[in-house]
């Protein structure tokens, strides 16, 4: 069983229509008060932000409804090209489940959360080969354009899992559930069965 370790202080949550991966890419224009707030104070202090994905409610406008589990993201490049916009670059670090929220008058949601533990290194069995072998021929189509991130980790089964969850086009509530799904080895026959259904429909 996976366990948890209690995040120190509050995690600022931005809620978005899609979930975020662990090792996933987040392109972001940033233009709220609360959100450049929050920019502002992740870069200054060097700390993550939550994304998790909207239960109820916007992105914009009257704070959103977070879904529980979600996934920390930190920035790895940004640029302000008007004091009151920030364009970020942010990647998924490790998943989490809040413990409990508040709302800080400017908006912007604080929440205690639970880190949960990354699950042990598993190899990518032979059976899902198949998996790695499209998202190389993705990369090699797209070439610098492939929205897969580095370090590519091919031989992962929860690395290679979590790019097909961002890839393929399903609803985010069932992203958000290969995002809770603690065994890696269960999502990839999900997501196979996906690729079948889809070659399927398409036949």
């Amino acid at each position: 069983m996976r366990t948890s370790t209690p995040y120190e202080g509050e995690l600022p949550i931005f809620p978005l229509g899609n979930p975020l991966f662990p090792a996933g890419l987040l392109h972001l224009n940033i233009f709220e008060p609360r959100y450049l707030a929050m920019t502002s104070e992740c870069i200054r202090d060097g700390k993550p932000f939550g994304v998790s994905l909207i239960r109820a409610g916007f992105e914009v406008g009257v704070p959103a409804i977070p879904s529980a589990v979600g996934c920390t993201a930190r920035i790895i490049e940004w640029s302000q090209p008007m004091t009151d916009r920030y364009r970020l670059v942010a990647k998924g670090v490790s998943t989490f489940k809040i413990v409990s929220r508040r709302t800080r008058e400017d908006g912007l949601i604080l929440a205690k959360v639970e880190l949960i533990d990354p699950p042990d290194p598993l190899a990518l069995p032979p059976q899902h080969a198949a998996l790695a072998t499209l998202i190389k021929q993705v990369i090699q189509a797209l070439g610098e354009d492939a929205p897969i991130p580095k370090p590519r980790r091919f031989d992962d089964a929860a690395w290679i899992a979590n790019r097909w969850a961002e890839l393929l086009p399903v609803t985010p509530e069932r992203r958000q559930r290969w995002l809770e799904q603690a065994d890696a080895l269960t999502a990839l026959v999900e997501i196979e069965q996906h690729l079948a259904e889809q070659a399927g429909g398409d036949a």
